[in-house]
């Protein structure tokens, strides 16, 4: 069973997309369970994605990377989600931010800070959310205030990829106290080992344990004024841009879930026997599978549609946020039914599925909760 085929990706992300499935299939998927029960940053396999040359390629090549395009990057995902969410988001992470920088930032910039992480020397980091706001990009709380020094940010982030391990994370903060909330908000770089940048590891999470998220504390942190991306006041609309391309590859991450819950549940159900026969005799079962593809074809068809869309900037908003809430909920209705159709041995820990059923709850939240991205469909075709 092959659920994440070529035949519908576009042929020029088809050998990307089977140089990632290799990877996985030697890197990610032998140690995703020992990742999981450790909870451990998995630098090994990071660097051997590297060393693959499938880590921060969507640098354009001007500045050192491969210029991988939206659709590349959505193949490559399917096929790391397969294999552990987990590690998945620590590859696809190392780069996070580098898009910002690379669309509005100075060419002083885009030298200094994206040729590094393309040549894979550094990583970098995407700083938004906050510990009591996560959707809402207009009612962020943290400040960048100008002075003859440069811009001194104060405030917290909190759930941030790489805050700790990365060497710079791109920063979203109020400049301003327009009545147009939207054009208060500017985009910074700032150099992890700022004074006054401190970050620390959040809890142990539930899923998607072998990627590490910070909580970040700015007190009086001065960055100079080159460090500001574009012009003050553009922040909120860099980043609307910005999340339409990464909604639709978080719809990559969910297909990717998705088909490992229907290929785990698949290879169970036909490998057990009940009352004296397969379970996969069952009509109960069967039909329980059937919906399982059903739901999953239709949108891995939506998100590749979707693909197309926002590459064109063809009603991107929309399209991105169809397919990041329809993938992303395929995903947890495939690990639940994947579950249910284990018993008893869902249960288990070291079980793919309950790895899985774990790992989507986190997707339908991160870059944009999907009850906002319902606000946004809505909105969008009125």
């Amino acid at each position: 069973m092959d659920l994440i085929d070529e035949s519908i990706v576009p042929e020029h992300a088809r050998d990307v997309k089977q140089q990632a499935r290799e990877f996985a299939e030697e890197y990610i998927e032998p140690n995703a369970e020992e990742y999981y029960r450790t909870g451990e940053y998995p630098w090994e396999i990071l660097e051997a994605g590297m060393d693959a040359g499938l880590v921060a390629q969507d640098i354009g090549e001007e500045y050192g990377g491969k210029g991988y395009d939206l659709q590349q990057i959505l193949a490559m995902a399917e096929e790391f989600y397969k294999a552990d969410a987990g590690i998945a988001l620590t590859l696809q992470l190392a780069s996070f931010g580098c898009e910002i920088v690379e669309q509005y930032g100075s060419e002083e910039q885009k030298e200094e800070y994206l040729r590094p992480v393309a040549e894979n020397d550094q990583i970098s980091g995407l700083a938004v959310s906050e510990p009591e706001t996560g959707s809402d990009l207009a009612g962020m709380t943290t400040t960048a205030e100008k002075t003859d020094e440069g811009w001194v940010l104060n405030g917290e982030k909190y759930w941030i990829g790489n805050g700790v391990e990365a060497d710079w994370v791109t920063v979203y903060a109020k400049t301003g106290d327009k009545e147009d909330r939207y054009s208060n908000y500017s985009m910074f770089i700032v150099e992890t080992d700022t004074e006054g940048y401190e970050a620390e590891h959040i809890p142990e999470k539930m899923g998607m344990r072998a990627s590490k998220q910070a909580h970040i504390v700015f007190d009086d942190c001065t960055v100079p004024e080159e460090n500001l991306i574009g012009t003050a006041g553009g922040g909120f609309y860099m980043l609307a841009d910005f999340f339409n391309h990464g909604r639709v590859v978080v719809g990559g991450h969910g297909l990717g879930m998705a088909a490992a819950a229907i290929e785990e549940a698949w290879a169970f159900v036909h490998d057990r026997r009940a009352f004296g026969r397969d379970i996969s005799e069952f009509q109960a079962v069967q039909h329980d599978l059937a919906d399982m593809l059903i739901e999953f074809e239709s949108a891995r068809a939506l998100n590749w549609r979707a693909a197309e869309k926002v590459a064109n900037h063809d009603n991107a908003g929309y399209w991105a946020a169809l397919c990041k809430t329809k993938s992303t909920e395929t995903s947890v209705f495939c690990a639940e039914r994947g579950m249910q159709l284990h018993g008893g041995r869902s249960n288990l820990t070291d079980r793919r599925i309950a790895r899985v059923y774990r790992d989507v709850r986190i997707p339908v939240i991160y870059e944009g909760a999907n009850a906002v991205q319902r606000n946004l469909i809505y909105r969008q075709r009125q």
